[in-house]
């Protein structure tokens, strides 16, 4: 009865449900455990999508403290109510499982909502208002951060430089992420502080951008990032500007409707440290309204291994669900790492981040070691190295449930489909990349290769397990928009109304799937999550629409989460 706190055993959980399950079945057959045990939370009047194939629909649910006591008909939820229970009418509305975000970065996430935010700046004036009206707010002993720009957008296809950023903000330093957060622009002072000048080398799985004469121009691409983030220059968040991020995420979180999420981070290590002891104070404070499961950087894999830890070490609110590596940059920056050239950049064929050989000996070790292993990996040649990789993983290890999972997984070869369901491997996809991706990825690497990017359909066919998650702040955290690229593919530019690629299309039921029951499942943690289930976690969001009603296929996106249910508390309510 205890796993809301400490560090308890997943076992232990899983007895519990176990307890919960057999009761409501006790209790709907009528049997003297009737009076045993009253719900604390009905919800009634509903049209409840399980994502049980078992029991796929129901029309009332019932909720014991953090657990689903039962699903079923009005009549017989009804019949587990006490003099104590809430009940809720639901007036008729569609009920899912709470979303299950398999990639988002929680903290930058939380603190781009503060930062300035360059994503939808319709040309370079916008672009400079922008950055002047912030530096205004700003005390003037801060760097100026955040950006999350998008050069296709803002400045046609090219590249900006640090003299434009100069133009707006030249005496304080600035440094602003491009979307995909694998490209950063920065202005001459910054340039002056990290001593990055025409002499300075290229770093391995990175590049300084240079202008015709030589000089950086201020574009620094992936691992050359690091010339400035590495070195200590950027000041790191204090205890209380990380409480206010994570606090603001959260908030978010309920509002989208988004219940777990497997946090893949990216913090240098003080910062990482920091993040999760305040993680554990809003955990034991009660403050924590969302499951996260924080992982490690796969280079650092020996600290959790050292530490005896395996895939499932936490509880059901806070857990280090593993390790987290790169292959390559992104095709938005253009260092995915491609078989063949970028039609725009040609000899480019993009870098690896991380050098294979060194990522072979990482995860080879750690899966060895028994963590949990996903990895970042885009390019066509960057999943096919990757899928060879975890074979050999596998081969050298022996046979284990280890769920290998590839994040991003968006441009693959045809016969790469296969290779995945062979060796088991999730593919953790981001499906708004989708539609926001679709307007200029054909200009990087032509429609041949579009064909098979983003497939999700292939996937399916081909046998592999999807999980979906938003990449947030890269993309939007609202499930609802990333259901909507996935059924019905249609760019954000307009230009592919009857969706881009579309024999790629999956059903809404899959795509529910995929971001609930498939999220976890990629996190060993079917037993508890993902679906609506007597014995499960009670964690369920209310829906403005019916989007499994066909009639509404393509209001997807404009779909409203109305309610938030986290271990059967309410922690978003926008019913009117």
């Amino acid at each position: 009865m205890a796993c809301k706190s400490g560090l308890k055993l997943t076992t232990v959980c899983g007895v519990w449900a176990m307890v919960i399950a057999v009761s409501a079945a006790e209790m709907l057959a009528g049997t003297q455990a009737k009076q045993a045990v009253q719900a604390d939370l009905i919800l009634v009047n509903g049209r409840i999508w399980t994502v049980n194939p078992k029991q796929p629909e129901g029309s009332a649910l019932a909720v014991w403290r953090d657990r689903i006591l039962a699903v079923g008909s009005d009549e017989q939820i009804r019949s587990l109510a006490g003099p104590q229970t809430r009940i809720i009418d639901l007036e008729g509305r569609r009920v899912l499982p709470g979303f299950y975000d398999s990639h988002i970065h929680l903290l930058g996430a939380g603190q781009i909502l503060s930062q300035v935010n360059l994503k939808d700046a319709a040309d370079e004036a916008e672009f400079g208002r922008r950055l002047q009206e912030f530096d205004r707010k700003l005390p003037r002993d801060r760097w100026l951060l955040g950006g999350n720009w998008d050069h296709d957008r803002t400045f046609g296809g090219k590249l900006p430089t640090a003299a434009i950023v100069d133009k707006y903000v030249p005496d304080r330093p600035v440094f602003l992420r491009r979307y995909d957060g694998h490209m950063a622009l920065v202005n001459s002072k910054v340039l002056q502080m990290a001593g990055i000048t025409a002499q300075t080398r290229d770093p391995s799985g990175g590049e300084i951008f240079r202008l015709p004469d030589g000089r950086p121009s201020g574009i620094l691409r992936d691992n050359a990032m690091g010339l400035v983030t590495g070195v200590g220059l950027i000041p790191p968040p204090s205890d209380e500007e990380i409480v206010e991020a994570v606090t603001a995420a959260l908030r978010e979180a309920a509002r989208c409707g988004v219940t777990s999420v497997q946090d893949m981070d990216g913090s240098d290590p003080a910062t990482r440290r920091k993040l999760l002891g305040v993680l554990q104070k809003l955990h034991r404070s009660g403050r924590l309204t969302l499951r996260i499961d924080l992982r490690w950087p796969l280079g650092e894999w020996k600290q959790l291994a050292d530490l005896g830890l395996r895939d499932d070490f936490g509880n059901d609110w806070l857990r280090l669900g593993g390790l987290k590596g790169f292959v390559d940059g992104s095709l938005g920056s253009s260092t995915a790492k491609m078989f063949e050239p970028y039609l725009h950049e040609l000899g480019n064929t993009g870098v690896f981040v991380t050098p294979p050989d060194r990522l072979r000996e990482w995860i080879v070790a750690a899966d060895r070691a028994g963590l949990a292993v996903c990895v970042h990996a885009i390019g066509d040649r960057a999943n096919a190295e990757l899928i060879d990789i975890f074979a050999e993983a596998t081969k050298a290890n022996g046979p284990r449930d280890r769920r290998f999972r590839i994040e991003h997984a968006q441009h693959f070869r045809p016969q790469d489909f296969r290779r995945c369901a062979e060796w088991n491997v999730i593919a953790s996809v981001q499906p708004f990349h989708i539609v926001d991706d679709g307007r200029w990825a054909e200009g990087r690497i032509g429609a041949k290769r579009c064909a098979s990017s983003y497939a999700l359909r292939s996937f399916l066919d081909a046998g592999v397990k999807l999980a979906f998650g938003s990449d947030w702040p890269v993309a939007p955290l609202d499930p609802l928009l990333g259901l909507d690229a996935a059924v019905n593919r249609r760019t954000l530019d307009g230009k592919h109304p009857e969706g881009w690629f579309p024999e790629q299309k999956i059903s809404v039921a899959e795509a529910i799937e995929a971001y609930t029951l498939g999220s976890a499942y990629a996190a060993f943690q079917e037993k508890d999550r993902g679906s609506l289930e007597a014995g499960k976690l009670a964690d369920l969001v209310v829906l403005s629409q019916d989007i499994l009603d066909p009639r509404n296929r393509d209001v997807i996106g404009q779909t409203r989460v109305l309610m938030t249910v986290v271990g059967g508390q309410v922690v978003h309510d926008d019913r009117k």
